[in-house]
């Protein structure tokens, strides 16, 4: 028995175990039939597949499309290679803001309300703040609307904070609608929570978006300087009464490609600007 070479092969075949006993005398070849209860070693249950984290996937080389196994699952995601364009963000920008650690130091203002109303801010950044809008500064939209630039608002908290001593903390993820985005940031000064605002913004086609989520940040920001007292005037009917008077007019004006005529509101110190010229009503 000792002088008797004894090899034992073992090949799995879909369920059933084959086992041979070879040696230089005979070959004996057992079949059993592998219980039905009784879980694999390579049993689909214990893989998990990896899932790619962005929503399509990039088409591979011709080589390695070659080389790949046959027997893996096709996928059924979209394919882009890198000359397609994304034209389609509507299923969420994936831009949620980082989670900090527990342990961090550092503030994590996507939850935190650090600082927010533990002391005012010195008298020189409130004069800035506070002070009265002038007319020169403000503008009406044609429905009759009048506004602040949004990098006039930029402007005050620079001379208030300095460049650097504020800036905008997003709170969320962006929401994109079929016709909107919106998103909620935190205005932050001097390292102390000032305000939290959700900004929005309207957008046309896929290919807009990029843009619009700018205009977002820039509404959040109006909203945010509220807080502050900053351009408060234009939230005061009896200044919007008084620049309407003194500073705007409202014309008619013909669309020139169309012919079609309406009103428009500007500033008396304005121009008709192009597609639209100044027109009589019914001439």
């Amino acid at each position: 028995m000792a002088a008797r070479a004894t090899r034992l092969v073992c090949s799995r075949l879909h369920d059933r175990l084959i086992v041979r006993t070879i040696n230089p005398l005979r070959m004996i070849a057992i079949t059993r039939q592998s219980r039905p209860n009784t879980p694999s070693p390579l049993s689909t249950t214990s893989v998990r597949r990896a899932t790619p984290a962005t929503s399509y996937a990039r088409k591979a080389p011709a080589a390695a499309a070659s080389s790949s196994s046959p027997s893996s699952p096709p996928t059924k995601e979209p394919v882009v290679d890198d000359q397609s364009a994304v034209s389609d963000f509507t299923s969420g920008l994936a831009d949620e803001p980082l989670i900090l650690d527990e342990g961090e130091r550092q503030v994590d203002w996507t939850r935190s309300f650090h600082g927010l109303s533990s002391q005012p801010f010195s008298k020189e950044a409130a004069d800035v703040l506070l002070a009265p809008l002038p007319f020169d500064d403000v503008e009406v939209k044609p429905d009759g609307i009048i506004y602040l630039p949004e990098i006039k608002y930029r402007r005050i908290l620079n001379r208030a904070f300095g460049p650097g001593g504020w800036g905008l903390a997003p709170r969320g993820e962006t929401i994109v609608t079929g016709k909107s985005i919106t998103r909620e940031y935190a205005l932050v000064a001097h390292g102390r929570l000032v305000s939290v605002a959700r900004g929005e913004q309207d957008y046309f086609n896929p290919e807009g978006i990029p843009t619009a989520t700018e205009g977002c940040k820039s509404n959040a920001l109006m909203r945010c300087c509220k807080d502050l007292g900053v351009a408060s005037e234009l939230w005061d009917p009896r200044y919007i009464r008084k620049f309407m008077k003194e500073k705007a007019k409202q014309v008619w004006v013909e669309h020139i490609p169309s012919k079609k005529k309406k009103q428009m509101w500007l500033r008396k110190d304005d121009e008709v600007r192009y597609p639209y010229k100044e027109s009589k009503y019914g001439s």
